[in-house]
């Protein structure tokens, strides 16, 4: 198992995404930390990680990543339990939209840029600290389709996703020849029941399976994706 003993951080880990994340590492050796919002989905979680659930570990609380000292405190723990951090995997963001640029309040694009764009800079800038200092390190940062793709009535949500692409290109930019590397992935619409209940008309048969994306995640994270630096990964499924 290529990820045995490696410590990784998954930022949203009882997500829609970010479970598939947390159980696709567990299954492949690794230490898993993940944040949370409520108790009861790490609960979950660790039910789901059945005989890995010894491997899988969550904030005695719940960690908000929009706060930068509640993270450096997380990455801290971490490095104090497991004297390491090989890989960030940043899932949580946020999602709104159905609203002309117009129509559209200012609150909308504060909080977008909150979820899709400052939790991917806090956490970054912590966890590639240690990395820098270890020599070796991978940070992933999920992005969206929308970043590259701008489609009418989602301006908000469009602007913090191709935000968080740039800041992520720009930091793998600065990466360069340290061993440390920074990729962002971008999902269309996941196939998550969150996304089946507010589009039940859709065909869910079409969008990618949040398994399946999480392999492309392992891999980037893996030293078979060593030379992978500053990507932005489409992961569209059929849609």
């Amino acid at each position: 198992m290529p990820f045995t003993n490696q410590s990784i951080l998954v930022a949203g880990g009882t997500g829609g995404l970010g479970r598939a994340v947390s159980l696709a590492f567990l299954e492949e050796g690794a230490k898993v930390t993940v944040t949370y919002r409520k108790s009861e989905e790490f609960t979950a979680l660790q039910r789901a990680s059945g005989e890995n659930a010894a491997r899988l570990e969550g904030s005695a609380t719940a960690t908000d990543v929009t706060d930068e000292s509640a993270v450096a405190q997380l990455i801290e723990k971490i490095l104090s339990k497991h004297g390491r951090l090989d890989a960030l995997i940043n899932t949580v963001g946020g999602f709104t939209g159905g609203q002309k640029f117009w129509e559209a309040d200012s609150k909308s694009l504060e909080q977008m840029l909150t979820l899709n764009l400052r939790t991917g800079w806090i956490l970054a800038r912590a966890a590639v600290r240690p990395m820098l200092k270890a020599g070796r390190g991978s940070i992933v940062n999920i992005a969206s389709r929308a970043a590259v793709e701008h489609s009418p009535a989602l301006a908000a949500y469009s602007a913090s996703k191709a935000a968080a692409v740039a800041m992520i290109d720009s930091l793998a930019a600065d990466l360069k020849g340290t061993g440390v590397r920074a990729n962002s992935v971008l999902p269309s619409i996941i196939d998550t029941e969150i996304n089946r209940k507010m589009m039940p008309k859709a065909d869910f048969s079409k969008w990618p399976k949040p398994d399946e994306i999480a392999k492309t995640i392992l891999f980037l994270c893996s030293d078979d994706a060593k030379l992978i630096n500053g990507a932005a990964v489409p992961v569209y499924g059929n849609a």
